[in-house]
């Protein structure tokens, strides 16, 4: 996880964010890095980089919770991250509403102690809780304010998980889901050298994998991706969807550790890794020079890199009766 991260990252119905949990085309970590089907897959192993996710996407997170206090006067008692990781957005929950209980929620212990850590790195009071998703929040009780990002579609039945969701609510909770968006950005369309558009390949070949991975999930159920009417579904009114720019205009700060290089290199060497036997002979040989540290224009040095992309967060509310 962005993300998140976000849910249950030993997998046994679905892994999860920040997303963060936590990156992108599909829209976070999970997706860019790969995507566990079972328990076969290490959601452990991914902790550096799920934070490192929840850090480069933090713009987003910000100005989601400030949208969510801007449209519902909110002051929740009690808040779930669902499928928290290691703890970039609970920890931000816990910094934007101080008098709150917020608790991270996750599948993989050792996330849940990244996030347990990073609180008392940034001192701020959160709590940690495990569990399954979907299957583990009916243990959760009830809170003010449910965040889960980019975790719901990492579930067979994705309306069924969203009732779940919707069903920790109080009267006048709200649930804000991030699902959806753009793509990530890094590179300019023509690089100087390889064939031009090398990112738009890209993100076809992780839009067929998603779509192999939506359909593999175990109990997979096939359903319109209209966000705002499965929230309406689940019961919640006064649904609206915000989409939330993050940019991080060119040249960033140079270096090999700085975040937002490190980001773009990882994310890369995924796509490499993924997609091997997929693109062809003159796409590999490019990203192997945006990967070889020796190479001037590599993503460690090129003065044109980015990151641009886009979330999108659904916020729906339980009416009170």
């Amino acid at each position: 996880m962005a993300a998140h991260a976000r849910t249950n990252r030993n997998a046994t119905a679905a892994p999860a964010n920040d997303d963060h949990h936590h990156d992108d085309d599909h829209q976070h970590v999970h997706a860019d890095h790969d995507h566990g089907h079972g328990d076969d897959f290490d959601w452990a192993a991914m902790a550096d980089l799920l934070e490192l996710e929840g850090e480069t996407h933090s713009p987003y997170v910000q100005q989601a919770f400030d949208e969510l206090t801007r449209l519902t006067h909110l002051t929740p008692r009690r808040i779930l991250d669902i499928g928290s990781g290691p703890g970039v957005a609970a920890c931000r929950l816990a910094a934007v509403f101080p008098q709150a209980e917020v608790t991270a929620v996750d599948g993989t212990p050792a996330l849940l102690t990244r996030a347990e850590e990073r609180a008392a790195r940034l001192g701020v009071r959160l709590r940690t809780r495990p569990a399954e998703f979907p299957a583990g929040l009916a243990d959760l009780g009830p809170a003010d304010l449910v965040w889960s990002g980019q975790v719901v579609h990492h579930v067979g039945d994705q309306q069924d998980a969203l009732n779940r969701l919707a069903g920790l609510l109080n009267p006048g909770g709200v649930l804000a889901i991030v699902e959806g968006g753009l793509p990530s950005r890094w590179l300019p369309r023509d690089l100087g050298f390889g064939r031009p558009g090398l990112q738009e390949r890209l993100d076809a070949a992780m839009a067929d994998r998603f779509s192999r991975m939506r359909a593999e999930l175990p109990d997979s159920v096939a359903v319109a991706e209209d966000w705002p009417g499965m929230l309406r579904a689940a019961g919640l009114t006064g649904v609206r969807s915000r989409t939330f720019l993050v940019d991080h205009p060119a040249p960033l700060p140079t270096g090999p550790e700085q975040p937002l290089r490190l980001w773009a290199r990882r994310s890369l060497e995924r796509r490499r890794e993924m997609f091997g036997e997929v693109l062809d002979a003159e796409d590999l040989a490019t990203l192997d020079r945006l990967l070889d540290p020796a190479d001037p224009a590599c993503v460690d040095r090129r003065p044109d890199l980015f990151l641009l992309t886009a979330k999108t967060v659904h916020f729906g509310q339980r009416a009170v009766r």
